[in-house]
């Protein structure tokens, strides 16, 4: 809302209010109509698409209150259940059933249902139908899979709860051989209002109906989904805010952003080559040498030229070692010399001076290592001075050539000094102790051995996730060769380590392996976590933007599917690595602390009572405003709507736009 308005609005009001009292002596101020509380219902049947819609809420935060059909004690939906006698107080804004019917909901309980939300214009969201005239649908004309299909929004959704996506939704196809996506395709039931929200196609194309729409009967609204799904799938990723924004008509509690960061680590430092006749990594344990991997100038030129391009900027990871050695080695060093002075145009950040390993002093005369002992039999940890100097010396690198660093953050290598079961079931003691003397709140973990953010002594760890491309390579061909030993079976030519979990795979061609296979699946995984609301970082090395620069192709293809799926007012949010933590430490505490906040629409007002220091996520329309005359509008635009967290405790008042409720 501009300051115009906020004026109007609020002159307005005042002249409102004295008209009412000069008409009436003595008597209050109209009320605005009953409250309504920012929480949704969900019934629960334990089926796929409900579980994915429950899980989507609680990762954007909103509140919820679950009833389990399979649950005898479970309280019955009533008028009371649903709202205050007096008729004063909604207890819910919104309504998550499996249908638009379920057989263990009585009929008193439907009733109760249709009633309350004509009464209080509530919606309610139908997670997997049969067509049927009841939820505005003409009898299907096609059931059976949609694998690998692309249906399409309408105008209608895109102009109102789906406006953060282009239109195009595509259905997953991941496995040749299973089914993945099932659904009916139906049309409109002629004579009934119904507003379609997504059109599909069968797998064949020769069919093609509605796959989600709303049928308004009599003041009620009900979004209905034709096509079953379960939480991981793109098609349900893709759908999940704009179901929600329609569910709540745009104003919750909870908020969602797309979130990817990529770490570049080792960066001046040579990384160990993949050997693809010995399958071992060059160097180690009997390991036949060969030339390690490193990037040169002209590498560091593309990966500037690749950021302006794409729009999108790595973190590097700096080892200030590396440089340091090839001057000593060489008399100079072209990639540094190079990146220092573009130094601008990357993110630095501290990943130690030489990247000494900082968990327990290592016993590599074994496969696996182990860590070595003293006479007692406890476990010899890398000193804290050892620590505390890498981390220093590598920051006072970065000062020297005048690298911009957030001395706050830091991964160490190998992301050692945190547990590493088998071996390490703890941190490193001395890791903690350093990390509190070098000033570090945040530290790297490996999101495979530690999926959430915890303590890490005083300091917190951030997951990340490892993309699918080996530190030890610099070619397709190493990337394709590796993966194969690692993924596939002993009959296959692999190592066989898949075996004793059953999650080996088919070999991938050696030349074309990356872009066939693994890019792909890769490409699967990062959109699941992007559209998670899941600020975890991605890492890759030093030796993937090297030699075959293979981290491109992956790269490109990501952000191609996030693009041609997503509008630009939903832009990609990429984090520093503390920027994420501080994302997933308030995500947890607004988990804990979320029961303490009273929330409520009343008329055309939004009410946020909250104790001080709870992170309170709020999502409302553009044009709401904080209240009071010549107030600032709410929060910050993404995705077509506003959405901040409110920290300062207390009342919080906004203003909706006068058109919130038609969303």
């Amino acid at each position: 809302m501009t300051a115009r308005r906020s004026i109007r609005h609020a002159l307005g009001t005042v002249f409102a209010a004295a008209l009412a009292l000069a008409a009436v002596p003595g008597s209050a101020v109209a009320t605005t109509g009953p409250r309504i509380d920012l929480r949704v219902l969900v019934v629960d049947d334990g089926q796929g698409p409900v579980g994915a819609i429950k899980q989507r809420l609680d990762a954007e935060g909103v509140p919820s209150t679950v009833l389990s059909l399979a649950d005898p004690g479970r309280a019955v939906i009533t008028p009371q259940f649903l709202a205050d006698p007096n008729g004063q107080r909604a207890r819910f804004q919104g309504v998550v059933l499996p249908n638009e019917a379920p057989n263990r909901l009585a009929a008193a309980e439907l009733t109760a249902l249709a009633d309350y939300e004509r009464r209080y214009s509530v919606r309610q969201l139908n997670a997997f139908v049969y067509p049927t005239a009841a939820t505005g649908f003409a009898a299907p004309t096609y059931s059976g899979t949609l694998d690998g299909t692309v249906s399409q929004l309408s105008q209608p959704a895109l102009s109102g709860a789906f406006k953060q996506l282009r239109g195009p939704v595509a259905f997953d196809d991941n496995s040749p051989v299973v089914d993945e996506s099932y659904g009916y395709l139906a049309a409109a039931l002629p004579g009934a209002s119904v507003t379609p929200i997504l059109t599909g196609k069968s797998s064949s194309g020769a069919a093609q109906g509605l796959l989600a729409a709303v049928h308004e009967d009599n003041r009620r609204e009900q979004l209905s989904l034709s096509f079953a799904y379960y939480a991981e799938q793109l098609q349900f990723r893709l759908l999940a805010h704009g179901l929600i924004t329609w569910l709540t008509k745009g104003v919750h509690l909870g908020l969602h952003r797309n979130y990817l960061s990529l770490h570049v680590d080792d960066v001046f430092l040579p990384d160990a080559r993949w050997n693809s006749s010995a399958n071992c990594t060059s160097g180690e344990l009997n390991c036949p040498v060969l030339p390690n991997i490193r990037m040169t100038q002209a590498d560091a030129e593309q990966a500037k030229r690749w950021q302006g391009t794409s729009g999108f900027i790595f973190d590097m990871y700096y080892n200030g070692a590396g440089a340091d050695r090839a001057i000593a080695e060489h008399g100079s060093d072209p990639l540094s010399a190079w990146m220092v002075r573009n130094r601008n145009d990357f993110r630095w950040a501290n990943h130690t001076y030489s990247h000494e390993y900082f968990g327990c002093h290592r016993d590599f005369s074994v496969s696996p290592w182990r860590c070595q002992t003293d006479q007692n039999g406890q476990i010899k940890w890398v000193e804290e001075q050892v620590i505390l100097d890498q981390i220093t010396r590598n920051r006072d690198w970065a000062n020297a050539k005048g690298l911009k660093i957030n001395r706050a953050e830091l991964v160490s290598g190998e992301h050692g000094g945190t547990r590493a079961e088998p071996q390490m079931p703890t941190d490193n003691p001395n890791f903690a102790s350093a990390l509190r003397k070098a000033g570090v709140d945040w530290v790297g973990l490996d999101a495979s051995r530690d999926r959430d953010l915890r303590a890490v002594g005083q300091s917190r760890g951030v997951p990340r996730y490892p993309m699918n491309l080996f530190y030890n390579n610099g070619t397709r061909a190493e990337a394709a060769d590796e993966y194969n030993w690692i993924y596939t079976s002993r009959a296959d030519g692999g190592s066989g380590a898949c075996e004793a979990s059953g999650t080996c795979v088919t070999p991938v061609h050696p030349v074309t392996g990356l872009q066939d296979r693994i890019v792909p699946g890769q490409v699967a995984f990062t959109m699941r976590t992007l559209t998670g609301n899941d600020p975890r970082p991605y890492y890759i090395h030093q030796s993937n933007l090297a030699e075959d620069r293979i981290v491109y192709p992956m790269m490109d293809a990501i952000l191609g599917a996030y693009r041609a799926a997503f509008a630009t007012n939903t832009p990609l949010v990429n984090l520093r690595m503390s920027e994420a933590g501080d994302v997933l430490a308030d995500q947890s505490a607004w988990r804990a602390g979320s029961a303490q906040v009273t929330a409520y629409v009343q008329g055309d007002e939004l009410v946020i009572q909250a104790p001080k220091g709870v992170p309170v996520p709020i999502t409302a329309p553009e044009g709401t405003d904080h209240e009071g005359l010549l107030a600032p509008e709410f929060g910050t635009r993404y995705s077509g709507e506003r959405s901040a967290v409110h920290r300062a405790g207390g009342t919080l008042r906004l203003d909706l736009p006068r058109s919130w409720a038609s969303s």
